[in-house]
Formats: structure tokens, C-alpha cells, sequence
């Protein structure tokens, strides 16, 4: 299940967590990119003031997920299994995993993170 992971390069929390899953990565078929970076709104069919509301995944056969699921997704491509997004489709665990997710990229930039990618790569965003 090989993609891309696309996060908000401006918010240290999710670098972090990007760095953490790139750490967890055993497969090696998982790339990520800012959603900052150049053309992503296209190249994700999402419109331009959409696209920083959550997490994006985009699938080797060109599916785009958002938010949890996408998170899920990635988990997956990083740890080899797809485990993480069969339970994420299970109503009750989607519902709670969809809420808290909500919650929490609302909040995003309250959370300890690290130095933000786009400042330690500004030419990629």
C-alpha cells in the first residue's frame, strides 16, 4: 500500500508526527510532502482554501483519502499491514477515530511539536 502522506509543513506537531512514522517506516513505501508545497491542491483535486483541514493520503492507484483515514492509511503503508485502516472502517472505531481527529487538527497548533518543515525547508513549501 505505497503513497504519500501530505501534512501541514507549518504546524510542529505535525512534523512530529510525520517524523515519527517516517521512524516507523519498515516497508520504505511511504513518502510524505507538505501541504505547502507546490501544486498539491491540484495534484490532490482538492480546492486550494480546503486543503489545509486535514491530513491527506494519496494511494499508488491515485485514491486520495483525508483526515483519519488518511492517517490510518499511512500507518498501514509505514508498518506493512493494513490492520490500522480495516479497524479505522469499523463504524464505531471510524465515528471516535473521525472525532478526535476533528478535534485535534482544529487545535493543531496548541500541541508541543518541533521546528515546523516549512521553516527548516522553506524551498519545499
Amino acid at each position: 500500500m505505497a503513497g504519500t502522506l501530505f501534512f501541514d509543513g507549518a504546524c510542529g506537531m505535525c512534523t512530529r508526527s510525520r517524523d515519527l512514522l517516517l521512524k516507523l517506516d519498515r516497508t520504505g513505501e511511504l513518502t510524505t510532502e507538505p501541504l505547502q508545497g507546490p501544486s498539491v491542491a491540484e495534484r490532490l483535486g482538492v480546492p486550494p482554501e480546503r486543503l489545509l483541514e486535514s491530513v491527506r493520503w494519496l494511494d499508488s492507484s491515485g485514491e486520495v483519502y483525508a483526515g483519519a483515514e488518511a492517517a490510518n492509511a499511512a500507518v498501514s503503508a509505514a508498518v506493512g499491514t493494513t490492520l490500522p485502516l480495516r479497524l479505522y472502517r469499523i463504524p464505531g472505531v471510524r465515528w471516535l477515530q473521525d472525532a478526535v481527529y476533528r478535534w485535534v487538527a482544529t487545535h493543531r497548533y496548541r500541541f508541543p511539536g518541533t521546528t515546523p518543515y516549512c521553516e527548516s525547508h522553506p524551498a519545499g513549501c
